[in-house]
């Protein structure tokens, strides 16, 4: 007896299990291993050529693994191809057919496969309401918005039912506010339908913004799998670190228990840095730091660094200031622009001060 549709959903939506691609002598997926949940909006982030779209192609069936297993709800894609997988792409280009509507730009997929055309205008008419375009049905694309083309893009992939939906760089060619709005509109969107996303981008703020994990990847391994707090708060790797927002990376010994000497001399507290004499890494990112003036109380337990503001830069919504304090680099620091904390002039000399609690040791 063939198994029931809550059976199958019930198991991992995609589980990948050693999958490396090759082309010729490259290697653009090495030995990857990953399971996404189900009803999950899962991120694939990092640089380009970091193997990211070659994964989603090879989930989608575009492309297939030289080695390994990839299973969708727990069934063996092998050498299917993706006409014959519970999956549907939508790319950064939406190639929406000019002289058609909305709604029959939609429906075209499920003509060309002969469904019923009284299923045909059920489904078309859902989507519709899922992507908010019922209103807009009998307009051309060239009368739409590119956010609302990038949503017909979205209708015509999920009018085909997919078990999971795959997105490569969706959101790239709109510019940055439509950009920001649409990934309110993915999630929200993704949260309807209940259906698992697997998006691909290389913009941290899309995949922290959206998704409920993130996979970073970098020279085709996965380096680390988290929730957007887990990747941002405490990276494992200097990568990681470098890549999602900004960071401090500074250089350090272990001196002791609980102790990192800096470059400068200086010993400061660090959880659990390692074993006594390894050189360590430390990240910290700009908004765990705060100044405070030279003869200002500050926090007990805090790690002190005495500097110089050597650069100030305004974005409105804070500051971001670069402080010498004797290290290989200056220390970023970004402070709210609020009328509570202080600012300071260019060549005043200052504190940088940290709870030893914001520190990541990550390894190179």
């Amino acid at each position: 007896m063939g198994e029931r549709k809550g059976e199958r959903l019930s198991r991992p939506a995609v589980e990948l299990v050693g999958i490396t691609k090759r082309f010729g002598e490259v290697v653009a997926v090495d030995d990857l291993e990953l399971t996404i949940g189900d009803g999950e909006f899962f991120s694939l982030l990092g640089p380009s050529g970091c193997g990211k779209t070659t994964t989603l192609r090879m989930i989608a069936g575009f492309e297939y693994p030289t080695e390994g297993s990839l299973k969708i709800h727990g069934e063996e894609m092998g050498l299917r191809p993706p006409n014959e997988r519970p999956v549907n792409t939508v790319f950064q280009s939406y190639a929406l057919f000019p002289h058609m509507s909305v709604a029959d730009n939609i429906a075209f997929g499920l003509q060309m496969r002969k469904v019923p055309s009284a299923e045909i205008e059920s489904r078309v008419s859902r989507v519709l309401d899922q992507v908010q375009l019922r209103h807009r049905a009998d307009a051309k694309p060239a009368q739409l918005s590119g956010g609302q083309r990038q949503r017909v893009a979205l209708a015509r992939a999920l009018v085909n039912e997919p078990e999971v939906l795959l997105l490569d760089e969706p959101l790239g060619a709109l510019d940055l506010k439509l950009r920001q709005n649409m990934q309110v509109e993915l999630k929200e969107l993704q949260n309807r339908v209940g259906i698992t996303f697997i998006y691909v981008t290389h913009d941290q703020e899309e995949a922290l913004t959206m998704s409920d994990r993130i996979g970073v990847m970098d020279d085709g391994r996965l380096l680390q799998v988290g929730t957007p707090e887990e990747i941002y708060e405490r990276p494992r790797s200097r990568f990681v670190a470098d890549f999602i927002g900004d960071i401090n990376l500074i250089t350090g010994t272990v001196s002791g228990p609980d102790r990192v000497r800096l470059a400068n001399g200086q010993e400061i507290e660090v959880r659990s840095p390692g074993a006594a004499g390894a050189d360590v890494t430390l990240a910290l990112r700009p908004e765990r730091l705060e100044l405070y003036d030279l003869d200002e109380p500050m926090p007990g337990g805090h790690t002190k660094l005495r500097g110089k503001v050597i650069r100030r830069m305004y974005y409105g919504d804070a500051y971001f200031y670069d402080v010498e304090v004797g290290l290989d680099h200056p220390l970023e620091v970004k402070e709210e622009n609020r009328p509570d904390v202080e600012t300071y002039e260019m060549g005043e000399e200052t504190v940088v001060c940290w709870d030893p609690a914001a520190v990541n040791v990550v390894t190179d």
